[in-house]
Parts: C-alpha cells; structure tokens; sequence
C-alpha cells in the first residue's frame, strides 16, 4: 500500500479559496509522488468522518473528483462511504485505486472506522490511500485525539488516546500554522493541553502542505514540521526538507 499522510492535500484549513476547483498542493512533491503511482482514469474512495453528515460527503466527492482532475491525475468518479452503504465497504474497497480518509472529528471517525472494520479490510488493499487531517491522526497504531471542541480537554471521560488503523507509528497533528494559536476551554491549545499529553510520547505537528509518505518501510515526512515531546516543541524542517520519523 502507498500511504499518503497529509493535513490537507488541497487548500489551506479554515480558508476559503476563490479559485474552483483547488488544485492539490505540489510543495513537497506530493503531486509528483502521486503522478509516478497513478493510474488513468482511476476510480476512488472516500471513508466518511461524518458518516451521518450526507451534505459533507457528497461536497467532498465532488469537489476532490475535480481537484485531482484539475491537477492532472485523472479520476473516473469518486464513491463515498458512510451509513447510507458502510455494509458494503468491502466492495467498495475491492472496487478502488485509491481511498481517502476524510478530515474531521476524530473521535467520531475513529468510532466509524472501527464499525465498519476499516483496519482489517485494509490489509488487503494494495493500491494509494490519502489520509486528511483526522484521517491521518487515525492512522497511528495509537491515535493522539487532540481536544478540538468546547468541553472536550476538561471532561474527565474524553479519551485522548485511540486505537487507530495501525499503518503508521508517527502521530500527526495537522494545520499546525492554523491551530498552534488556537484557545480552547480558556487554555492554550498547545502550551497548556498538547504539551502536557506528550509527557513520554512523541507528536509530529505539521503544516499544510506537508505530509508522511512510507517509503522502503520508514516513515518520512516531508516539509515544515515540529517535534513534541516530553512538554516541548522543536522544529525539525523547512519546506522542501524532509526527515525520517522511524
């Protein structure tokens, strides 16, 4: 499998582009990676975050049918995942080129990935899969669920630690350009939350525009990214660096 971690492969979290369709972010040579590995025409995959969310799922399926087509990597049509049809998620698979784990809440997509049993009838999937933002945080062996909405770094019943999919050991926080000024609950997002969740544990936040890719069974991420461990942060690359995580 050619695994694709990115936090977000087209566009900038959180804004809003004026241009239609966005075309998929070529820093790094995440575009290049692609091109070598794609097939004509391909047929793909989206696994839902928001598997209730229908609006969400039929946007994604078509705005990512036409960014990738608008990026020169041809794309037949897009399936989407989620309740309308997850029984058929074996077939679905069996049907594509490449998968997608969509960005969103993970938590909930964690809880939908394990309904369906994503991470066993991926064992098989031979082919690309691009995770988003939370579907690359649910990748992980273990799964760092950074609190995002209100309430969520305060109730003691929040597990901020999940089984994830297994394809990876690296745990990614995205957007970091986006969210390291974030506020949540009257706490800093990451001095006073994330820091302290990474006591013998190691985060790798990135930007947008980098991402993980497994090359020869390493894992290496490509462009700006950010080391935190044990309380603290320190930057590992620039844009157009990259550097192996394990």
């Amino acid at each position: 499998m050619e695994v694709f971690l990115t936090s977000s492969p087209a566009g900038e979290y959180l804004q809003e582009s004026k241009e239609y369709p966005v075309k998929l972010n070529e820093d790094n040579g995440f575009v290049q990676k692609l091109k070598a590995l794609w097939r004509e025409n391909s047929k793909g995959l989206i696994v839902a975050a928001f598997p209730d969310r229908y609006d969400i799922s039929d946007e994604m399926k078509k705005s990512y049918t036409d960014s990738f087509n608008a990026s020169g990597l041809s794309v037949d049509e897009i399936k989407v995942c989620d309740s309308r049809n997850f029984e058929d998620i074996g077939s679905l698979l069996e049907e594509a080129d490449f998968v997608i784990l969509s960005g969103g809440h993970v938590p909930t997509e964690n809880a939908f990935f394990k309904k369906i049993g994503l991470k066993e009838k991926l064992k098989g999937f031979n082919k690309i899969l691009i995770g988003i933002s939370a579907g690359s945080m649910n990748s992980a062996e273990l799964v760092y669920a950074q609190p995002e909405m209100d309430g969520e770094s305060t109730d003691v019943n929040f597990n901020k630690f999940l089984e994830g999919l297994g394809l990876v050991k690296t745990m990614i926080i995205p957007h970091y350009q986006v969210t390291k000024g974030f506020m949540l609950d009257g706490k800093r997002l990451f001095e006073d939350i994330t820091f302290g969740d990474s006591m013998g544990k190691e985060f790798y936040a990135i930007v947008d525009g980098s991402y993980l890719h497994i090359e020869n069974g390493k894992e290496v991420l490509y462009g700006e990214a950010y080391l935190i461990k044990d309380g603290k942060i320190k930057k590992l690359t620039e844009k157009g660096e990259s550097i192996v995580c394990c």
